[in-house]
């Protein structure tokens, strides 16, 4: 199990991203090999607006989110009064943005990796847990 952010599912899905090609061939490999991966729900609203900014069309974002939504080993994890509590100081604590200390609050609640792209995450977060990009993975 790991957790992988919107930055890598956004690189995923936008073929213009630059780190499009390692995102794909990573989540394919990943869930060909029966990996599950762990989100919070807002993962969906995440992707979904990053999708429709970056091609202007919101039926790829829908697309988009269709095929993340579909996944039979995706484990959504509903925002509750103490992942929110755990988010809230790992934002402060980490100087984290409210986002991204969501997905640190969820690996670190189920003790397993957070896969992203996102410097900061990677930088500040990696003192809670094992945090790696799709290409040191």
């Amino acid at each position: 199990m790991i957790v992988v952010d919107a930055s890598v599912w956004v690189s995923y899905m936008v073929p213009q991203e630059i780190n499009h090609l390692t995102s794909r061939r990573w989540i394919n490999q990943y869930l060909a090999g029966g990996g599950q991966i762990v989100a919070p729900l807002l993962l969906a609203v995440e992707v979904g607006g990053a999708v429709a900014r970056r091609s202007g069309r919101s039926g790829e974002a829908r697309q988009a989110v269709a095929v993340i939504v579909r996944l039979p080993t995706m484990r959504w994890i509903a925002l509750d009064y103490r992942l929110t509590l755990a988010a809230t100081r790992l934002a402060i604590d980490l100087r984290l943005r409210g986002a991204d200390a969501l997905y640190v609050a969820v690996a670190v609640q189920f003790n397993i990796p957070l896969i992203t792209w996102d410097h900061e995450q990677i930088d500040r977060a990696g003192v809670q847990l094992e945090v790696r990009t799709p290409a040191t993975s």
